[in-house]
């Protein structure tokens, strides 16, 4: 070896790309997932509510309407829902669960901020509103409570018709909820509880406190209402287990040469058990997964008597943050009635409740008026799919509130068919300030079609008995109901203009999933093209194309019949009269500014 040799051998020695590339051995990923399950690391921490109950922020951060049996929409009104089937759902929970609410859009919430209530409450339930226009909005809600292991469940006028395709489309959604929803949930979650160890079953089936061996407390009301919608009803979580859902025990870790953990693949219901399959295929009304497979149980009957309802937790909404226009101060609802017996094919509510009606007696209503009363709310929305379907029930809980002397103001909504001038007198003198109307239309042929059935002199004539009983007047208004044209267009929006209106709304027509409307639409073939459901919207647009009569016509033609409404004396000096309060005076001014963008746009 030359002189100088020696170092640059070494070098090379040291150099590791000179040693034998080893034979590629098989993987062995470290897998820690069971460790993290078991508690050794406890990411999971213990949820503070049992069952958390949510109207999730907007997708845009305005006040959007969302509600059990109606559709949902963006409010130009500035016109706050108070969540009144979340505080119902509330009272038939409590006390045996403990439950809250989160209403994001009357707390003005982002969805960091929501993010940060989830994360916080950890909740083992989570049951979200959903609606068309607010699809994978909501659905965000549920992937976030998912993530934290809650049970995900989703109720409302979308998922009812939709249910296979909610659940196919969003695999982070548990259960859907079809339907009338509250015997389904109570149901469902008392089945988890039973599977989870923390109620006894009684021999009758009925649940026991573990602790005390009491009835649920408020299980007696649940039992009725079970009972009086099915005879032969028999609880879900009394079905036999079957070989799932029954819970598990711990797992010992053995490890190998390597010092890799070698871990047994547990199933997810081993630390939060989930009830058997027969036991999920006996809750009716419930829409669930099996094995991959969606499954829709069968319809859930309705209970016969709302009066078995206990009064809605009204303490646990923001009560504070519900506004409506030309009302001062805070209102809620009030439900006085379930179903409507009219047809209008395009109309939401009958996915929900149907044509039959279900009415809640006087005394009932008064109690809970009382009960708003004392919490300081002196205005109330009375909230039903047709307030004055019963005219004895209109009649007497008017007299019930001046004979018990209720100083409270309230509105409601009504056909022009289904009143008279006495009723109307006398809502005015309990305190009625406002009614709803659907008007729809000032063309008969296309009434006739959509099936409203009224004449456009009722019309008049009701309008104007309001107003001679000190009732304000607001009209709603749908442009693209089938068999519109320019001129019918055109006579609604002249009738928008005689009829003694105080508000007015012109919506578009929007073909809302199980509607009568929607079916019509997919068989001639009037859907748009590559619809989204974001895109069936009332207010904002509309999927709709008829041959004489595309989309961009009938938006168009929405906002010219608001602005050749809105744009005259008295509408201004309507919303001038409105500024009675800096709130409302904020509240108009966003109003205007909302509209002008809109009518520009």
């Amino acid at each position: 070896m030359a002189k100088g040799e020696a170092p640059a051998v070494e070098e090379i020695r040291s150099n590791l790309g000179t040693r034998r590339i080893v034979k590629l051995p098989p993987p062995r990923f470290p897998d820690a997932d069971a460790i993290v399950r078991s508690g050794a690391i406890a990411r999971r921490q213990t949820s503070k509510v049992d069952v958390l109950l949510v109207n999730p922020p907007s997708p845009d951060g305005g006040i959007w309407i969302r509600t059990q049996h109606r559709v949902g929409r963006r409010s130009r009104e500035n016109m706050i829902w108070p969540q009144v089937s979340l505080a119902q759902m509330a009272a038939l929970l409590a006390p045996d669960y403990s439950v809250e609410i989160v209403d994001a859009i009357a707390l003005r919430m982002t969805w960091e901020a929501f993010a940060e209530v989830l994360r916080d409450r950890r909740p083992q339930y989570y049951l979200t509103q959903v609606t068309a226009p607010t699809l994978t909005n909501d659905m965000y809600g549920v992937f976030l409570a998912k993530s934290l292991d809650a049970v995900t469940l989703a109720f409302g006028t979308h998922v009812t018709p939709l249910a296979r395709e909610t659940l196919r489309q969003f695999p982070a959604l548990d259960f859907v909820l079809r339907g009338e929803p509250e015997l389904t949930l109570r149901e469902l979650i008392d089945t988890f509880a039973v599977a989870r160890g923390q109620w006894q079953v009684a021999d009758d089936g009925r649940l026991l406190s573990k602790a005390t061996g009491q009835p649920a407390r408020g299980h007696e009301t649940m039992w009725r209402m079970w009972t009086s919608a099915e005879a032969d009803w028999r609880p879900a979580w009394s079905v036999p287990a079957g070989s799932n859902g029954t819970g598990g025990g711990g797992h010992r870790l053995s490890w190998s040469e390597n010092g890799l953990p070698l871990l047994p693949a547990l199933p997810t219901d081993d630390l939060r058990p989930w009830p058997n399959e027969r036991q999920l295929v006996s809750i009716k009304g419930l829409g669930w997964r099996h094995d991959g497979e969606i499954m829709l149980n069968w319809d859930r009957p309705f209970f016969a008597s709302l009066d078995d309802l206990p009064i809605p937790h009204h303490h646990l909404l923001p009560l504070d943050k519900y506004r409506m226009p030309m009302i001062k101060g805070p209102y809620t609802f009030i439900v006085t009635s379930r179903g409507c017996p009219a047809g209008c094919k395009y109309c939401i509510k009958h996915v929900s409740y149907q044509n039959s009606v279900r009415l809640r007696s006087p005394e009932k209503l008064v109690q809970e008026m009382w009960l708003l009363h004392d919490l300081g709310v002196h205005h109330i929305h009375m909230y039903a799919d047709l307030f004055t379907v019963s005219r004895d029930q209109v009649i007497d809980l008017c007299k019930l509130i001046i004979k018990e002397n209720l100083k409270i103001t309230f509105t409601a909504n009504s056909r022009v068919d289904y009143v008279d001038e006495e009723m109307l007198r006398l809502m005015g003198k309990a305190g009625c300030t406002l009614i709803s109307w659907g008007i729809e239309s000032g063309n008969e042929l296309v009434l006739k079609r959509a099936h409203k059935g009224y004449k456009m002199e009722q019309a008049h004539t009701a309008l104007h008995w309001a107003k001679r009983a000190g009732i304000k007047n607001w009209g709603y208004f749908i442009i693209g109901l089938p068999g519109e044209t320019v001129e019918s267009i055109q006579e609604t929006m002249a009738i928008s203009k005689k009829l003694p209106l105080d508000i007015a709304l012109f919506h578009v027509a929007a073909p809302y999933p199980g509607t009568p409307f929607f079916f019509e639409v997919v068989e001639n073939n009037w859907f748009r093209s590559g619809t989204n459901w974001e895109e069936v919207d009332m207010d904002q647009g509309t999927v709709l194309d008829y041959a004489n009569l595309k989309a961009e016509d009938l938006l168009y033609w929405q906002k010219r019949a608001f602005r050749e409404w809105a744009f005259r004396p008295g509408p201004v000096w309507t919303m001038l009269k409105s500024m009675n309060t800096w709130a409302g005076f904020k509240s108009a001014v966003d109003i205007g500014l909302q509209t002008l963008g809109w009518v520009r746009g």
